[in-house]
């Protein structure tokens, strides 16, 4: 695990941007802007399709980091470019939110935290399909994933659009799945 001190801090802007990647860029657009903050990426996977178009995934490790490890996961679908990211809760960048801490967290307090920051905003609170608390209107669906013994939120962010209707619609399958 990557001590909150030692994690690149990134803003986010929903369903605009999470960091230093922007929703709809290409592949070769999202490996240099991570290039550019020290981020090496995996070969370019194909996961499957969506309708008429594939579905690619790319992760992002810090330069020094262990080959298997994955702090960021960018995953595209066709000529909308980049269309999802989720953020490792154990290594990856603290990503904030109108300075709600989002990553690396008990998921009972980033509930407690994003639900009174949507209430307060005349935003639905909305439950995702892992039971958290997440946000059509921000891009948001916070995930649990394990550390040892804990449950920390890794966050997955993503632009529904003319592709997807939902959040759930545009998060891929394998970001459904536990992480561990």
């Amino acid at each position: 695990m990557v001590a909150e001190s030692d994690r690149e801090q990134w803003g986010y802007a929903p369903l605009e941007r999470v960091g230093p990647l922007r929703f709809g860029m290409s592949v070769e657009e999202a490996t240099g802007a991570m290039l550019t903050r020290g981020f090496t990426s995996d070969a370019v996977a194909e996961i499957g399709t969506f309708g008429p178009f594939k579905q690619l995934r790319t992760g992002f490790r810090a330069a020094a980091a262990p080959f298997h490890r994955a702090d960021v996961v960018a995953y595209y679908v066709g000529p909308m470019g980049l269309t999802c990211i989720a953020v490792d809760a154990l290594t990856g960048p603290q990503v904030t939110y109108e300075g709600i801490r989002l990553v690396g967290r008990p998921p009972s307090e980033l509930s407690d935290e994003l639900t009174a920051h949507l209430v307060s905003t005349d935003r639905s609170v909305e439950i995702t399909p892992g039971g958290d608390i997440g946000s059509q209107d921000l891009g948001m669906m916070p995930r649990a994933q394990r550390a040892g013994d804990v449950l920390l939120t890794r966050l997955v962010f993503g632009r529904p659009n003319d592709w997807a209707n939902t959040m759930s619609d545009c998060v891929p399958a394998d970001e459904m799945l536990g992480h561990y």
